[in-house]
């Protein structure tokens, strides 16, 4: 693919130009148009219609758009999954439901958080499989390789542990199929931050993440903007703000 200015975001041709040397291709600021087939879409709002989904899933739905992000992962029935810091289960569960009988999702956490447990015991999913193991070596050795994984709204959290996301980024890596996909989205901190607001405002500059994840041997696919606010001047902590915070979604694919 040749590579112009006009296939490339103003935030991202620096960084190609600068350190990368525009050797891989990306498709640009855009929003998801991935899988629009009728039979993808009837899925993907099968899964976020569910009635298993929780109050708390469908309040934070107007924020987190749960369809147009099934269709940005490009989730399909039948793929292995693993969402890493997963949390209470939101995510978890719509990428389950979306996968299907067919598919597997792991949900990844440092440790099981009890809204996961009541989750699954309120409805048993058995295509979820908790898994509780570091960030550093997030990955059961035992699982077969993966089509898709996950970080949603946590990448700023791991910054602010005592991980090696260099050793983290290449697990994740290696722990795909070729093809497969590394979907990154989080809270944007200002350009130039760095990691200095992952803290203090848990939010993280989008700069960083594209950076570290080209450095494990990635390559940008797509970058969306169905969850850009151009109103959040991204100076706050997102919980303490009366409008949904500005959030990168980056797409990532494994060569």
């Amino acid at each position: 693919m040749l590579i112009t200015k006009h296939h490339i975001t103003g935030r991202w041709l620096p960084i190609l130009i600068a350190s990368f040397g525009l050797t891989w291709g990306i498709t640009g600021h855009t929003s998801p148009q991935t899988d629009n087939s009728a039979a993808a879409n009837e899925n993907y709002l099968q899964a976020v219609n569910s009635p298993i989904r929780t109050v708390e899933d469908r309040r934070a739905d107007a924020t987190r758009k749960p369809l147009e992000f099934l269709q940005f992962a490009r989730v399909q029935p039948g793929m292995l999954v693993m969402d890493i810091s997963a949390g209470g289960g939101n995510t978890s569960q719509l990428l389950a439901l979306a996968v299907g009988s067919k598919g597997t999702v792991w949900a990844q956490g440092e440790q099981l958080r009890p809204a996961l447990t009541k989750r699954l015991a309120d409805h048993p999913q058995p295509n979820i499989i908790p898994v509780t193991s570091p960030f550093e070596d997030p990955i059961p050795g035992d699982i077969p390789k993966l089509d898709l994984i996950t970080i949603i709204l946590n990448y700023h959290d791991i910054a602010n542990k005592p991980v090696d996301r260099t050793k983290l980024n290449q697990r994740l890596f290696n722990a795909l199929k070729s093809g497969g996909h590394l979907v990154v989205i989080d809270h944007s901190a200002k350009p130039g931050s760095g990691t200095s607001a992952t803290k203090s405002l848990h939010r993280i500059d989008e700069k960083v993440v594209g950076e570290e994840l080209l450095n494990a041997g990635f390559q940008l696919e797509e970058e969306s903007s169905f969850l850009h606010n151009a109103s959040d001047p991204r100076d706050q902590a997102f919980y303490s703000m009366k409008i949904p915070s500005d959030r990168f979604a980056l797409r990532f694919v494994k060569p």
